[in-house]
């Protein structure tokens, strides 16, 4: 038999290779004859750099940039031929607020990491999009490229306040002939019920209480530099970088299709009997641009079975088969949530070698 794993990061505690790796080796445990292809996947937020170099090759060049409050914070760009590819988690990451505040985190790194794309003469340049923990409107990507306004930009959201003049001649003149795309997990625009800080901000510590005048904030910058632009879908993408992407010309794809792509996802699915995915907590907003959704829908066109191996599974048999999934098992399930997060690979594995004996011919 042979057996497609293709599962997302497992956040916070493996990363996407990590999870294939031990999915595989459970697998393998119970059927040891099931040839298992490993495919580990991204949908633009933390591991899009490893998981493309994994499956693409490329150079790995190490830079270090401004982290979310200015501390520094080590990326690496992914040089394959005239592409750049740059993971905006690395400098903006939820990961590296490390308690502080998002309203004055800035994504002032993620311009650093766009231009040093730039400046290796890159063709194009695309940025990953997802697990931020800023929510500035990329204002701070923008002011490292060289765009002025009459506030800081680099102070974070909450500095935008008052906003009113917002010059991007210089930023645009940066990145002239350079083709920029943003890959994004979510398709929302960036301020209202459902913009970025709204949909996000909570999740970033941002109080309850806050939520509107952080809005607030954001509507002001994108009045000052461009309102349509705002409204698009993956605006408000990674706490409104997708945004300040647009504003420089920016196309924007989902991140999971990209990447679907650049590991031949469809054609690996196509010679499977059997495609497993997975992520830490398997919900119904993964259906939102996320990994599992994405696997399935490649499942599903190559018509193979597709299941879910997760942390957490937080949805009923009939949102399950909704995004395309026969079946999800969890670890906390199996050995407990204490467990679960204290040996993840073993969890995992153990997961997977008992699932084997469902699935496994």
């Amino acid at each position: 038999m042979r057996v497609l794993i293709a599962p997302d990061k497992f956040a916070g505690t493996l990363t996407a290779v990590q999870a294939a790796e031990a999915i595989a080796d459970g697998w393998k445990q119970h059927a040891p004859e099931d040839e298992v292809d490993l495919a580990p996947m991204a949908d633009g937020g933390p591991g899009f750099v490893d998981v493309l170099h994994a499956s693409s090759g490329g150079e790995l060049v190490s830079v270090t940039v401004r982290g979310p409050h200015g501390d520094p914070s080590p990326a690496a760009l992914l040089v394959v031929g005239d592409d750049v590819y740059v993971e905006s988690a690395q400098a903006c990451g939820l990961h590296l607020l490390a308690g502080r505040p998002a309203a004055t985190a800035s994504t002032y790194g993620v311009g650093e990491l766009l231009a040093a794309a730039v400046a290796t003469g890159a063709r194009r340049v695309v940025v990953g999009l997802g697990g931020s923990g800023t929510n500035d409107g990329g204002a701070g990507l923008l002011a490292a490229l060289g765009t002025t306004a009459d506030v800081d930009l680099a102070g974070g959201g909450a500095a935008l306040a008052g906003v009113t003049t917002v010059d991007l001649a210089a930023a645009r003149d940066r990145v002239r002939g350079v083709e920029i795309v943003a890959a994004t997990d979510v398709d929302i625009p960036l301020t209202g019920l459902f913009g970025a800080t709204k949909t996000f901000g909570p999740q970033k510590g941002v109080a309850e209480e806050d939520v509107a005048a952080l809005d607030a904030c954001l509507e002001a910058f994108a009045t000052a530099a461009d309102r349509r632009v705002s409204l698009d879908k993956g605006a408000g993408a990674a706490g409104g970088l997708g945004y300040a992407l647009m504003l420089l010309g920016a196309s924007r794809v989902p991140g999971i299709d990209l990447v679907t792509s650049a590991v031949g996802l469809a054609e690996r699915a196509r010679e499977a009997d059997l495609v497993v995915t997975g992520e830490g907590a398997f919900d119904f907003s993964s259906r939102s641009g996320k990994v599992p959704y994405g696997v399935a829908e490649v499942a599903a066109e190559a018509i193979r079975p597709c299941i879910a191996l997760a942390g957490q599974v937080l949805v009923g048999s009939r949102e399950m088969r909704a995004l395309g999934i026969e079946a999800a098992y969890s670890t906390v399930d199996l050995v407990g949530e204490d467990q679960s997060f204290a040996d993840p690979a073993g969890s995992l594995s153990a997961l997977a070698r008992r699932v084997a004996r469902t699935w496994s011919r």
